[in-house]
């Protein structure tokens, strides 16, 4: 009899725990083919083959397909690295494999839902179907108490009925065990030198972050604090770069604070932190409700700015932290150096860009997608979609002003990154 083999794509879902996908495959099959794709779509290249420098999140991205690795082999598993797109090489492993399925995780952006319905049209050739599964989110789609269409645009409403009427399940554990499609070369990684001074990728290490972030005398579960309103505007977990790869599940953090309430007690840390995750829910079902519209639709009262040439060197001078401002240059010179600044700072500077130096938002968005190391196509675009008057809620219109953010966060020039 035929055994049967199960492709799993892995894409932004590069962990063990809490991964339905890589669950059901193990289930459902006689062995897998655990695959991750490098697409050089994905990155610049020099004439001797190897990736450019300049994106922070490149080396973090290479460590946690790394760890993916080592995880799998650690219960008898390993991981086919390939350097290529996945509309080139995917046919020609399911036929060299014999494979009866592919699993993946589902995307919402543009960019990689094309990859999806690229490499599924191909797959539908060869009679081999291609299944979604979706486990970027807090809740699951079908959990929530209204369908995709009819998801409230106003996040107060949307975190109000979802919090109120719908769930969050318990995570799926690790596999123990993985049986394995025989590969001959199981591939190398993509070559990558970087100076980034952030944080190290993996599950291993973003579960680390995440556990150290209760340990007794953490900022997170500190209930007090001897600045007015700094633990609002000064806190942040930085569990963005492993939430964004998937190195951690949004469940995981959640059942992790939830357990930290019911040790220390709730506090307005916690809160963020929760608080933190509907958002990256809201902005994907965003997505998923009005597709690319949901940040194209942008109205702003800004001024037409002097000219083409100006705008060039505003926008360089933005970028290389040097407008003179002392906040939004130390927000830039830190986002260069690390690929990462926290969400206050992130609405800082895209203030200043768009309200102050009256500049395209989309070059603000796209350098970030280019910079940040926590890059994620819904919560990047939709947040700078908010601060310029865009999106679909009407409550963030008008909501975006400099001075006032700069009163609130002028503690944090002097704060520690």
């Amino acid at each position: 009899m035929k055994s049967k083999k199960i492709l799993v794509w892995f894409r932004n879902d590069l962990r063990l725990h809490d991964n339905e996908m890589l669950v059901e495959a193990i289930a459902k099959s006689d062995s897998i083919l655990p695959v991750y794709f490098f697409d050089p779509g994905h990155f610049e290249y020099d004439a001797e083959g190897k990736i450019k420098e300049g994106n922070s999140g490149v080396q973090f991205l290479i460590e946690s397909v790394y760890a993916l690795r080592e995880s799998l082999k650690k219960v008898g598993g390993n991981l086919l690295v390939v350097n290529g797109r996945p509309e080139d090489y995917m046919p020609g492993l399911v036929e060299q494999y014999e494979i009866s399925e592919v699993y993946h995780h589902r995307e919402v952006a543009t960019k990689e839902t094309t990859v999806s319905s690229n490499v599924e049209d191909l797959l539908w050739k060869l009679k081999v179907n291609l299944k979604h599964f979706i486990g970027h989110t807090l809740y699951n789609k079908e959990d929530l108490p209204f369908p995709i269409k009819d998801i409230p645009d106003i996040f107060a409403q949307f975190k109000k009925k979802t919090e109120r009427d719908a769930i969050v399940k318990a995570c799926f554990l690790s596999p123990k065990e993985i049986s394995l499609v025989e590969v001959e070369d199981w591939g190398e990684l993509a070559e990558y030198q970087s100076v980034s001074t952030g944080p190290s990728g993996g599950e291993e290490e973003g579960i680390k972050h995440l556990n150290g972030l209760f340990k007794e005398g953490a900022e997170i579960y500190a209930k007090t604090n001897n600045r007015a309103g700094a633990d609002k505007f000064v806190y942040s977990s930085k569990l963005s770069p492993w939430l964004a790869l998937g190195c951690l599940s949004p469940r995981k953090v959640y059942w992790a604070v939830k357990d930290a309430e019911r040790r220390f007690g709730t506090n307005t840390n916690f809160n963020h932190l929760i608080l933190g995750l509907l958002w990256r829910d809201y902005f994907r079902f965003m997505f998923k409700k009005h597709t690319i519209h949901f940040f194209t639709d942008i109205v702003t009262d800004v001024e037409t700015s002097s000219g083409a040439e100006q705008d060039e060197i505003h926008l360089q001078q933005w970028k290389d932290g040097n407008t003179g401002h002392l906040l939004v240059d130390k927000y830039m010179t830190e986002l260069n150096l690390s690929g990462f600044i926290s969400h206050a700072g992130r609405l800082v500077v895209a203030t200043f860009l768009i309200y102050v130096l009256k500049l395209n938002w989309l070059d603000g968005a796209g350098y970030f997608e280019q910079k940040l190391i926590d890059y994620s196509p819904a919560s990047n675009w939709g947040n700078w979609a908010n601060v310029a008057m865009g999106g679909k809620d009407p409550r963030s219109k008008n909501s975006f002003d400099l001075d006032k953010q700069i009163k609130m966060l002028d503690l944090e020039i002097y704060a520690p990154s």
